[in-house]
């Protein structure tokens, strides 16, 4: 926001004088930055993700899109910045989300906009935008990506972080919500995690929960000198997130409280005994949690969280979704049932590390070319080339001088093959082929380079995996 100009009383105009004439002489502008000394660290929350970890995120993103491209969801990618009455139209004043964590700010342009706190908001917004309503349902859009909450940072928590995001639009059966929680199922447990449970639960539609929610501040108001600070001021806004409250005081509290199930109208209860049976049929490991009410408001009928638990029972939740059955109506489009789930990557690759998962292992360099002098280096990087093209993954250390250091960083690789181009080679045409495994070397023409290292790698690779015999 655009900082707000004060005059001090010392220079401001006697009240008994008119103001001065308005002139056409520009001011500078105040200066956006700080001139304090900068700062070489990122901002509280937000954190660089370091090439040491990224095995562990490839992981991720390979087990995400292979479980997309298996269940038939498309990838789309939503802007990280959206007007702030899509986010505040959709998921609500009066939770914590839209009160307390979103980064909102005044564009110069003067449009009050927000950094996404969440995808859904904004893939509904596309769905209506670019007219999905016409495609054949049910239309399955995957999205990954950061998105961003000023929340307090903590172990797994960050103010950016990101997630893998599923959502199905155009079917109402509750087939479809027992087969986003087997996707879930299927990215964690594929991702080398065990130990998984789901808590789902059923909170109607909004009439039912209407009611339930009359009966709930009904309950809490005659106690409510039990309830947390927070919860006091939630009882008046949503009294629904009394329930997710994790203050010991307020579990207490609401274990006794009404059940949201107790509520359901006759649809929404065939709805969950129907995913119970579905959940029961795929053996997912699950357990009714009647306080479980997600803290987004446009959530209908399924709520469920993927929580992971350690050897002393420490619980972690990974991610969670549910039905948003009237979002899209409330958005401006035509009734639409819809359903999706987000899982937070921060949190799954902190599990990984902590169950010693093994991380994903980038392909090693089977060549390395190594070369000596001015015209074998302008030689190599076109030779370098032609081994990419021919699909030889290889490595090079262009800016090492000596012959030694290169044979050195070769060996440190473990390569197969390495290729020697030298000032006498470049001249004529050749290069020398060395394999690392027999120790043997030969000259080759440049022409015949690749043949030659194939020919090698090959043999290398059936001595490696030999054929198997068969009894005559």
């Amino acid at each position: 926001m655009t900082p707000k100009k004060t005059v001090s009383a010392k220079n401001s105009p006697p009240a008994a004088k008119k103001p001065a004439p308005k002139t056409t002489k520009k001011t500078a502008p105040e200066p956006l930055v700080s001139e304090n000394e900068l700062l070489m660290q990122s901002l509280r929350g937000m954190r660089d993700i370091l090439p040491d970890e990224q095995p562990y995120w490839e992981r991720v993103r390979r087990s995400l899109s292979s479980a997309a491209q298996e269940y038939g969801f498309n990838r789309i990618d939503t802007p990280t910045v959206e007007y702030l009455h899509l986010f505040v139209r959709s998921i609500k004043e009066g939770t914590d989300i839209i009160d307390k964590e979103i980064y909102s700010f005044q564009t110069r342009g003067g449009d009050r906009v927000a950094l996404r706190p969440e995808f859904t908001a904004g893939i509904a917004r596309a769905y209506i935008q670019h007219g999905m309503n016409v495609l054949p349902k049910p239309i399955r859009l995957f999205s990954i990506g950061p998105v961003f909450r000023y929340d307090r940072p903590q172990e797994g928590r960050y103010r950016e972080l990101w997630q893998g995001n599923f959502d199905v639009f155009g079917e109402a059966d509750p087939i479809l919500d027992a087969q986003v929680i087997q996707i879930a199922y299927r990215v964690v447990r594929e991702l080398g995690l065990k130990d998984i449970e789901f808590q789902v639960n059923s909170i109607g539609t909004p009439e039912s929960r209407k009611r339930y929610e009359k009966m709930l501040v009904r309950f809490l108001e005659s106690q409510k000198h039990k309830l947390c600070q927070s919860c006091r001021e939630r009882l008046t806004t949503n009294p629904m997130r009394i329930l997710d409250c994790k203050e010991d005081k307020c579990v207490q509290l609401t274990s006794q409280a009404p059940q949201a199930l107790d509520f359901l109208d006759d649809e929404s209860r065939a709805h969950f005994k129907s995913l119970l049976e579905y959940l029961d049929e795929l053996e997912l490991p699950y357990s009714i949690n009647p306080r479980l009410v997600r803290g987004l408001d446009y959530y209908t009928r399924t709520v469920f969280e993927i929580w992971s638990t350690d050897r002393e029972g420490k619980k972690y939740a990974l991610g969670g979704g549910g039905r948003y059955d009237n979002l899209l109506q409330e958005l401006g489009s035509e009734p639409t049932p819809a359903i999706g789930f987000g899982l937070g990557l921060d949190r799954i690759v902190l599990e990984m590390k902590r169950t010693q998962v093994r991380p994903y292992e980038f392909p090693k360099p089977r060549v390395f070319l190594a070369q000596l002098g001015d015209l074998a280096k302008k030689k190599s990087l076109r030779m370098f080339a032609e081994l990419e093209k021919h699909g030889v993954l290889a490595s090079e250390s262009f800016g090492r001088g000596s012959l030694k250091a290169q044979m050195r960083v070769a060996s440190r690789l473990g390569v197969e093959v390495t290729i020697i181009l030298g000032q006498k080679e470049a001249i004529d045409g050749t290069a020398i082929v060395k394999d690392m495994v027999s120790g043997t070397q030969e000259t080759v023409t440049q022409e015949k380079l690749v043949d030659a290292v194939k020919k090698i790698l090959k043999t290398n690779a059936s001595l490696s995996h030999p054929a198997p015999k068969f009894d005559q």
